[in-house]
């Protein structure tokens, strides 16, 4: 099936980027995308009530059907109606949550080359109107997440959009953003993470408002 933007460029999906690594990641959880095992995550937090967020439905017009049977129809192209803006949202302890996942299969940095502007405007205005923003990372060749708030990956954007380095190193990760360990059940425990970066923004601001 084909399926092109609203401006008509044909759609190719580049989630996982990076090169490509042979090598036994995790025997609990071979062959789970990222996306995976956040859907899992966050079945397990709604069915706690710990927090209601959903991966964003993407709203696609179809123009061509084939109907090879009577009782079957094939979607041949499609288009998304509205580019899209990030994967994941909902609400948490009365915050709002808004996030991206993006895997990688380099062992030493993360591509930029697939997030768009119209994305990080989206992230940005969510931010100025207090919602938690961020993004999840893995290093699937690693089997390493990070979840990095969205004004420490603003400076690395910037830094692109001047001419500079078009990926942000392993390292980098290291130090401006928060490690999450996989377990058992849930299986990414991210919102520990959050309650981490939400309590340190908001002594950030309390320090500044004292100032």
């Amino acid at each position: 099936m084909t399926i092109r933007y609203p401006n008509g460029k044909k759609y190719i999906p580049i989630q996982k980027i990076g090169h490509q690594k042979k090598g036994d990641l995790s025997f609990s959880n071979r062959g789970k995308s990222l996306e995976d095992e956040l859907n899992e995550t966050n079945e397990f937090y709604l069915s706690r009530g710990i927090a209601v967020i959903h991966k964003k439905p993407v709203p696609i017009q179809v123009v061509n059907v084939n109907y090879p049977e009577r009782s079957a129809a094939v979607i041949t192209e499609a288009y998304f109606r509205t580019p899209s803006t990030t994967d994941f949202n909902g609400v948490w302890q009365g915050n709002y949550i808004d996030f991206e996942a993006k895997e990688t299969k380099s062992a030493t940095s993360f591509p930029l080359q697939n997030i768009h502007d119209h994305q990080v405007e989206h992230m940005q205005s969510v931010s100025k109107q207090g919602g938690v923003v961020f993004f999840i990372v893995k290093f699937t060749s690693l089997d390493r997440y990070f979840i990095v708030p969205y004004d420490s990956f603003e400076k690395y954007w910037e830094r692109m959009k001047k001419g500079g380095r078009k990926s942000i190193t392993l390292i980098e990760f290291e130090t401006m953003s928060l490690e999450i360990l996989p377990r058992f059940n849930p299986r990414l425990d991210y919102l520990k993470a959050v309650s981490i970066m939400t309590t340190t923004s908001n002594n950030a601001t309390e320090r500044q408002e004292d100032v």
